[in-house]
């Protein structure tokens, strides 16, 4: 008896090891390191080792920011199976350079343009789909409602009502607008705004093709436009000691009114403040220029050399399911990609999808030019702020920089051209 229940552990154990020898390794990497979108998209990939147990899946997460550099390294030498990323020259950008695998039969097979039909033009390059996208969001004002009514200030939907607020604000002893620029993709949201407020989407997406200088006449009146709000005090002091995240609290004590960042900036409201903060549009700079906004599309993708493409695949397509792009929507408070998805029942969800149903949406600065391009530009921004009397050697470094990486590119005058990806108007929204 005894030989035989050995005999039977050991046929147990060899066939455990084999089983386990079979599984198939994944590995997946994510950039989504804020508390509610690592919890988030750890249920999803525990959902996912559910429906798949024979894939032994690896899930990491790493800093959003550290995440930017790593990635560059990984998809060129050893990368995961399943990257994070953004749509729009982000991903292209990778993509020209032959570093993700094209997942067009994964479109085809479920039939997906219907189903990201809004989104379909922002994951396109050269005809052919390259990840998949599980959610987008809007950009706005957020601001302190009961400061607002207090001081008695309307929402702001004109250029002159919105520096009329800030003046108001200041008067009482409140800075206007909170941010960090510690790293500076946050003043790049004030670019975009003031850029498709003031010279239109058509003429924003040139100038990120490369095809306009920076130069400009049309450009300099952006810095121009970004020059009166920093002149009046608008905006945190010494930001560049901040992170985004560490602005935060300015807002939620009442040292500051507003912020211009993407929804993503709710997962910081606590339950007692839910009630203070609302939403509003960039206001107005002129009147038939109102309709482009910033609405970043996130997406996963496989790499090139990802070891495991055909378990890459099944985790696309399950992201893809819209009962799963409803539990990423809820957990990270953005809107679904997938048309067949419910959004969240969320108030600034709510505006955000009314703000895109028919809006011209850009993807956002880093996201809508050439990757040098954007570093460089940002760097630029973050400048501007601290040291707005550089505008012009800033703008002549940034023509050259615009040179060099969009050498091919022939300068055009004029505005009606259309984004290297999804440059035409998206339709957003379910």
């Amino acid at each position: 008896m005894i030989k035989r229940a050995l005999l039977s552990s050991l046929l147990l154990g060899l066939a455990f090891i084999s089983s386990a020898a079979k599984a198939e390794k994944l590995v997946i990497n994510s950039n989504e390191s804020d508390p509610a979108p690592k919890e988030t998209f750890t249920k999803v990939v525990d959902e996912f080792k559910k429906q798949y147990p024979d894939l032994q899946v690896q899930f990491n997460t790493m800093d959003h920011e550290g995440y930017k550099t790593a990635i560059r390294n990984w998809l060129t030498t050893e990368p995961p199976d399943v990257v994070f990323w953004f749509a729009g020259n982000r991903m292209k950008a990778f993509v020209d350079r032959g570093l993700l695998d094209d997942v067009s039969d994964v479109w085809k097979k479920n039939n997906y343009d219907q189903a990201f039909k809004s989104t379909l033009p922002a994951m396109t390059v050269n005809g052919k789909q390259w990840g998949i996208p599980f959610a987008y969001y809007q950009w706005g004002v957020y601001y302190r409602k009961d400061i607002f009514e207090k001081y008695g200030i309307a929402v702001p939907k004109t250029w002159d009502e919105f520096l009329a607020a800030g003046k108001k604000l200041k008067e009482n002893g409140i800075t206007p607008c909170t941010i960090g620029t510690k790293f500076p993709w946050t003043a790049a949201g004030w670019f975009d705004y003031l850029d498709l407020r003031t010279n239109g989407f058509d003429f924003h997406i040139q100038l990120m093709d490369g095809k306009v200088p920076y130069t400009d006449p049309k450009v300099k009146d952006v810095f121009a436009k970004w020059k009166q709000l920093i002149d009046a005090g608008f905006f945190l002091a010494n930001n560049s000691n901040y992170s985004w995240q560490e602005s935060v609290p300015f807002i939620m004590n009442g040292k500051a009114a507003m912020i211009l960042i993407g929804n993503f900036f709710t997962e910081t409201i606590s339950e007692d403040m839910k009630d203070k903060i609302g939403f509003f549009a960039f206001p107005a700079i002129k009147p038939d220029l109102a309709d482009g906004e910033d609405a970043p599309v996130d997406t996963i993708h496989i790499p090139a050399k990802a070891k495991n493409k055909a378990g890459a695949r099944k985790f696309l397509e399950f992201v893809a399911k819209p009962e799963t792009q409803e539990l990423i929507a809820a957990g990270i408070k953005e809107l679904p990609a997938n048309q067949n998805a419910k959004p969240p029942v969320d108030p600034f969800l709510e505006a955000g999808a009314k703000l895109l149903a028919n809006a011209k949406a850009a993807q956002f600065y880093d996201r809508d030019t050439n990757p040098e391009m954007a570093t460089e530009g940002m760097k630029g921004f973050q400048e501007f702020m601290a040291y707005p009397s550089r505008v012009d050697s800033i703008l002549q470094r940034l023509d050259k920089v615009e040179e060099r990486v969009f050498k091919e590119q022939p300068k055009e005058a004029g505005v009606g051209g259309k984004g290297q990806v999804g440059g035409e108007k998206i339709v957003l929204g379910n």
